[in-house]
C-alpha cells in the first residue's frame, strides 16, 4: 500500500472546518489530512457534509470557520482559481468537459500552448498524447469528447487534472457507472498516482472499493468528523457502524416471496439493436431480479416495458390481458411505474418541491373541480414523507438540495402516490449511502408483503442475491437463463452474463 510515515508533513490539512446554510448546520469542526503518495477514502451517509467539505476544498464554497494547510503552509482558498493555484484538483460525478471539443482541447481549455500569437495545435497534441500515455487511456488527442465512453471521459479528467500539476487529487464517486474492467484500470491509475506522490481523496458508498484501494478512511456523520483510520484497522461493520451511528444487523434484508396471481408478462419482446425476443414474467408478492453486465439491454427492456421506447414485436400482459403499451402514459394507466436509473436527469424535476415531484404521476389525484387542490397535494405528499422517513425541511424543498438517499425516496414515493401495480426499479440503490441502501431494501420487502410485483435491474450481485427471489440474466440483448433464489451464486449469475453456463 502507501508509503506515508507518521513524521511525514502532511499534504493537505483541513482543521476545525464550520459551514452553515440557513437552518442548517453542514460541518463543525470537521478535520481532513492527506498525506503525500496517500489515498484516503472519505464516507458517511448522504447528507453527512462530504460535498460541502469538498467544495471548499475546491473554492467553489466559502468556510464559516477553521483553517487549511497545504505543504504545511496556512493556505487561502476563496476561489477555484486559488485551489488550482495550490495544485488541488476535484473531479467531480457530473464532468467538467465540453462535448462538442477535442481531447487536447478539452485539456488545455483555456491555457492553449501559443507560438507567433496563434495557438499551437501540434504543441498541444503532443503534451495531450505524453498525458494521455502516462494514465494508460487509449483515447486520442483529436477524439471528440462526447463520443468517447463514460470511463474514458473520467480518464480525460483526470489527465486534465495532471496536466495542471495536481497534487491533490479528489475523486468523487468515481465508480458509478464503471464496468468491473475499467473500475480495475481506475485503481490502477490510482496506485501509479499514489507512486508519484499525488494525495487523493477518494469518495465513493461502495464499501468493497474502500477496502481495495485507501490507505485510510475518514468517516463523516451529521456534519462532524467521527473518525479517522488505516484502513487495515477497520472491518466493513466498523465502517458502517460509524457512518449511521447504530448496527445494522442485515445490510440487505429478503423477504419470503408471496407470490400469487401474474402481474407482468413479457412475450418475445424485441427492438432491433437493443434486444431480441425476451421473455419474462413477474408475480404479484414477489421481487424479480434483471442481472447482466453493463450494455445488455435491461435498461432498455425495462424502457420498453414502460413504453418510453417504441418495440418492433412481443407482447405485454398486465393481469393476465395484453396491454398496448406505446407511452409512459399507457403504462400508468396499466398500473405500471418506472424509477428509472438517471433519477435526478429522468426521475425527477429538480426545480420544483417534495410535494410537487411525489404527486406529479398522477395530478388527477388531487385535482378538485378542474384545479389543482393545494390541500389535497400537501395532504398526499406528507403521508409519504412520514411513511418513508424523507429528510426535507419542508415538502415545498426543491428536490435538487435533498441527498441522494432522500431524492431516490422521492422517486418512489412518486410511483406509491399512483397505487402501481407493477413496479420497476432501475439501480435503484446506486449512489445512496449503506443506510439508505437498508431502509430502500426493507420498502421494498413491505411493497411485497402488500402483494406489489417488483421488477428490478441491478448491477451489485450481493443486493440481486440477497433481495430477488428470481433471477433473469441478460446478455448483449438476449436472455441467457434464469436462476431460483436457492441456486443462484455470484458464479452462476456471471457465467450466463458473460456467455458461459450456470455451472
Amino acid at each position: 500500500m502507501s508509503t506515508v510515515t507518521e513524521a511525514a508533513a502532511p499534504l493537505l490539512a483541513m482543521r476545525g472546518i464550520d459551514k452553515s446554510f440557513p437552518g442548517v448546520r453542514a460541518l463543525e469542526a470537521v478535520d481532513l489530512t492527506v498525506h503525500a503518495g496517500e489515498v484516503v477514502a472519505l464516507v458517511g451517509e448522504n447528507g453527512a457534509g462530504k460535498s460541502t467539505l469538498i467544495k471548499i476544498l475546491a473554492g467553489a464554497q466559502p468556510m464559516d470557520g477553521g483553517e487549511i494547510l497545504v505543504g504545511g503552509q496556512p493556505a487561502r482558498i476563496a476561489a477555484p482559481a486559488d485551489a488550482m493555484e495550490l495544485g488541488i484538483r476535484v473531479i467531480y460525478q457530473e464532468f467538467n468537459l465540453v462535448p462538442q471539443l477535442t481531447v487536447m482541447e478539452n485539456i488545455y481549455l483555456g491555457r492553449e500552448p501559443t507560438r507567433a500569437g496563434m495557438v499551437d495545435f501540434h504543441a498541444m497534441e503532443e503534451g495531450c498524447s505524453g498525458l494521455l500515455e502516462r494514465i494508460g487511456a487509449d483515447a486520442r488527442p483529436r477524439d471528440v469528447v462526447g463520443r468517447l465512453s463514460v470511463a474514458q471521459q473520467q480518464l480525460v479528467e483526470i489527465a486534465k487534472a495532471l496536466s495542471q500539476d495536481a497534487r491533490i487529487l479528489v475523486l468523487d464517486e468515481p465508480s458509478a457507472t464503471l464496468t468491473d474492467r475499467e473500475l480495475d484500470r481506475l485503481f490502477a491509475l490510482i496506485r501509479d498516482l499514489r507512486q508519484q506522490g499525488v494525495g487523493m481523496v477518494y469518495i465513493s458508498h461502495r464499501l468493497e472499493e474502500i477496502f481495495e484501494i485507501a490507505d485510510t478512511v475518514t468517516v463523516l456523520r451529521d456534519g462532524h468528523h467521527v473518525i479517522t483510520a488505516p484502513t487495515s484497522e477497520l472491518s466493513r461493520d466498523d465502517i458502517i457502524r460509524h457512518m449511521v451511528g447504530r448496527e445494522l444487523q442485515d445490510h440487505i434484508p429478503s423477504t419470503v416471496a408471496h407470490a400469487a396471481d401474474e402481474a407482468l408478462r413479457v412475450e418475445g419482446l424485441t427492438r432491433s439493436g437493443a434486444f431480441e425476443s425476451v421473455s419474462l414474467t413477474v408475480r404479484e408478492g414477489e421481487i424479480v431480479a434483471l442481472a447482466g453486465l453493463v450494455g445488455s439491454g435491461r435498461t432498455e427492456v425495462a424502457r420498453a416495458i414502460f413504453g418510453a421506447d417504441p418495440v418492433d414485436s412481443g407482447r405485454i400482459l398486465v393481469g393476465g390481458e395484453e396491454a398496448q403499451i406505446a407511452s409512459p402514459r399507457d403504462a400508468i394507466s396499466r398500473g405500471i411505474g418506472l424509477a428509472t436509473e438517471d433519477r435526478k436527469g429522468q426521475g425527477l424535476v429538480l426545480g420544483m418541491g417534495v410535494a410537487a415531484n411525489i404527486t406529479l404521476a398522477d395530478l388527477r389525484a388531487i385535482t378538485r373541480g378542474g384545479f389543482l387542490s393545494r390541500g389535497a397535494e400537501v395532504g398526499a405528499a406528507d403521508r409519504y414523507v412520514d411513511q418513508l422517513q424523507i429528510r426535507t425541511p419542508s415538502l415545498t424543498q426543491l428536490v435538487r438540495l435533498l441527498s441522494g438517499g432522500n431524492q431516490q425516496k422521492v422517486v418512489l414515493a412518486k410511483w406509491l402516490f399512483t397505487d402501481c401495480r407493477v413496479l420497476i426499479l432501475d439501480e435503484p440503490t446506486r449512489g445512496i449511502d449503506v443506510g439508505a441502501k437498508t431502509e430502500i431494501y426493507h420498502l421494498m420487502n413491505e411493497l411485497c408483503d402488500r402483494g406489489k410485483a417488483i421488477l428490478m435491474i441491478s448491477s451489485e450481485l450481493p443486493e440481486v442475491l440477497g433481495v430477488a427471489h428470481r433471477i433473469y440474466v441478460m446478455r448483449e440483448g438476449h436472455m441467457e437463463g434464469e436462476l431460483d433464489r436457492e441456486d443462484a451464486t455470484q458464479e452462476r449469475i456471471m457465467h450466463l452474463a458473460t456467455g458461459g453456463a450456470a455451472e
